[in-house]
């Protein structure tokens, strides 16, 4: 008699990098890459800039698809339903559209934002992440951002605004806060530096915002976990520039993010005309 064929093996579960288990976020970590020789674990790979021109839907079904893409949403009070700045009524749309809360998002807060978490208030924060589903919360504590600088430019203000991110991440353990890690910020993260909260990550992004690329991706610390690159990437230049992070990172997870290389959001869909 014929012998049965053997019943398939079941592919082994990928193991999630460490640096995603330390966070709640039920969201899987994307596999690891190899590309150029080098073997890279890429957490996520962040589009900033999702606004009122994007269909919500669309961006689900984009992360549906792709779940290493992670949606970045510029907030800034001053600027909210301009161009690449989201309207409070677009957010319920995308609150409505991740009612699942399986999209990976992130809240980039900019001018008086990032001013209120350096104060110690975290209701913003607070809101966006139990209400539309944001996962991760990037303080841009630029200049070119609105942000008044001016408050962590002394080591007395470095120190208490550093102290507000401390008790923020420690009040918001599923959040994930990322700082950027640059030569303007450099008063406010080297505070941030020695013993950092487990749910606080550091994007090296010495183009502060402005799409410039860099020359080289800086290594990161021994022992630094959670870190990211950003600066000057667009479809063209993104699968080169990501190999370089990886042979900078020395093998260690990592995200990236682009903002101003980011090709346009998906619209809404068209309705087809009755006839």
């Amino acid at each position: 008699m014929p012998r049965k064929p053997a019943a398939a093996r079941k592919p082994a579960a990928k193991a999630q990098p460490s640096a995603a288990r330390r966070l709640s976020s039920e969201l899987p970590a994307p596999p690891a890459k190899r590309a150029g020789g080098a073997d890279i674990t890429l957490r996520c790979l962040g589009f900033c800039g999702a606004d009122d021109s994007a269909d919500p839907a669309s961006l689900r079904a984009i992360s549906e698809a792709h779940e290493w893409v992670e949606w970045g949403v510029l907030f800034r009070p001053d600027k909210a339903g301009q161009p690449r700045y989201a309207s409070a009524a677009w957010l319920r749309r995308l609150a409505k559209a991740n009612g699942a809360r399986r999209m990976r998002l992130a809240a980039h807060l900019c001018g008086a934002r990032v001013d209120e978490v350096l104060r110690g208030e975290t209701a913003f924060v607070r809101k966006v992440t139990s209400e539309v589903g944001f996962q991760r919360v990037q303080i841009n504590a630029t200049a070119v951002n609105g942000v008044d600088v001016g408050v962590f430019a002394s080591a007395a203000g470095a120190k208490r605004c550093a102290a507000a991110v401390r008790a923020a991440a420690a009040a918001l353990p599923h959040v994930e806060f990322i700082i950027q890690r640059n030569g303007l910020t450099r008063r406010l993260w080297e505070r941030l530096d020695d013993a950092p909260p487990p749910n606080l990550s550091f994007l090296f992004d010495e183009s502060m915002g402005t799409g410039v690329a860099t020359a080289a991706w800086p290594p990161p610390p021994a022992g630094m976990e959670l870190f990211g690159y950003a600066g000057g990437l667009n479809p063209g230049n993104v699968r080169a520039q990501i190999v370089a992070m990886g042979r900078a990172a020395a093998g260690r997870t990592l995200w990236c993010d682009m903002e101003s290389g980011a090709p346009p959001p998906p619209p809404p869909p068209v309705a087809e005309p009755r006839v």
